[in-house]
């Protein structure tokens, strides 16, 4: 299959499809795709319709590269609960309250046949969390983070929040687009307070992008995936629509949106948010990238040495 010729910021460069890509790096599909939401693998928007590609020169740093295609499956590694726990040499129990408490950041999750929420988290997290805080795998739960376990919500939800939307805002400089990401942990109603403006809301919710590719065959499934995909807490809600607000004006700045008497809508003079305070997705986690499911024949805490001493 040829390789495409396309406009990267006015220079024609060979573009490549996300199916061959994957291919070609010699990654399963759900690798690929989260190589690319890390940013491991670099994509460029090309053609009619904005659709993402490859360069082939992103490629072929791939594949150029030390240990390769070992060293980049490494960073994708995602690891469940339990072999998160055996890969730490922790219990399972243990790694959840950390979890709970937003030590590390899920980086993708699933809904299982019982309605629950399954969450996975990239291997080197973990081990970077495990080097920065030993103290936290073994003896007894510190009292600060017991107290913090005790007075605060699970905070996985809260995390893979703040670490998805980070991805999505590195993923454009456009500033409606950017609002339409801020905006995509709001739901209708905080959407429609936020963005009172109809034909303003309208913009934002065209280009609203999708969190989580989790399918919601049912309405069941669909209510337990917005719970992890919008905000509910008061205090981050707070913080999301700041953050709104801000993009908003900075969209209206560059590209005011105009109804149909061509009516414009004036940018509001608003102050940089900083009042509230929510950390993002680079502070509640410790983390980078990881790797695939690992052979069968290699142990976990081989793997380990690895993780280690990936950079």
């Amino acid at each position: 299959m040829a390789v495409q010729q396309c406009q990267k910021r006015g220079t024609a460069v060979a573009a490549v499809p996300f199916a061959r890509a994957a291919r070609e790096l010699e990654l399963k599909p759900r690798e690929f795709e989260l190589a690319v939401q890390l940013g491991l693998v670099r994509t460029f928007t090309a053609g009619p319709g904005g659709r993402r590609r490859i360069a082939r020169e992103e490629i072929d740093r791939h594949m150029g590269a030390p240990g390769f295609p070992e060293t980049l499956r490494t960073r994708v590694w995602v690891v469940g609960t339990s072999e998160g726990a055996e890969l730490m040499g922790i219990s399972p129990a243990r790694f959840g309250r950390l979890a709970r408490a937003g030590c590390f950041a899920p980086v993708r999750f699933y809904v299982n046949r019982y309605r629950a929420v399954v969450w996975h988290y990239l291997a080197t997290d973990l081990v970077d969390f495990a080097d920065a805080s030993p103290e936290l795998l073994t003896g007894r739960t510190p009292a600060a983070l017991r107290d913090a376990l005790e007075e605060r919500e699970d905070r996985r939800a809260r995390g893979w929040r703040a670490r998805r939307l980070d991805q999505l805002l590195a993923l454009t400089d456009d500033p409606w687009e950017r609002a339409a990401a801020t905006a995509s942990v709001l739901g209708p109603e905080q959407l429609a307070d936020a963005v009172p403006d109809p034909y303003e809301r309208a913009r934002v919710s065209e280009l609203r992008p999708e969190l989580s590719a989790v399918r919601a065959d049912t309405q069941l499934v669909r209510a337990v995936v917005e719970r992890v995909t919008l905000a509910t807490d008061p205090g981050e809600i707070a913080w999301y629509r700041e953050q709104l607000t801000a993009a908003l004006a900075r969209a209206r700045a560059a590209c005011p949106v105009t109804g149909p008497e061509g009516r414009r809508v004036e940018a509001a003079v608003t102050e940089e948010p900083s009042a509230l305070e929510e950390p993002s997705a680079s502070e509640v986690r410790p983390a980078r990238e990881a790797r695939p499911e690992p052979e069968p024949a290699v142990g976990l805490r081989a793997l380990w040495g690895r993780l280690r001493g990936r950079r």
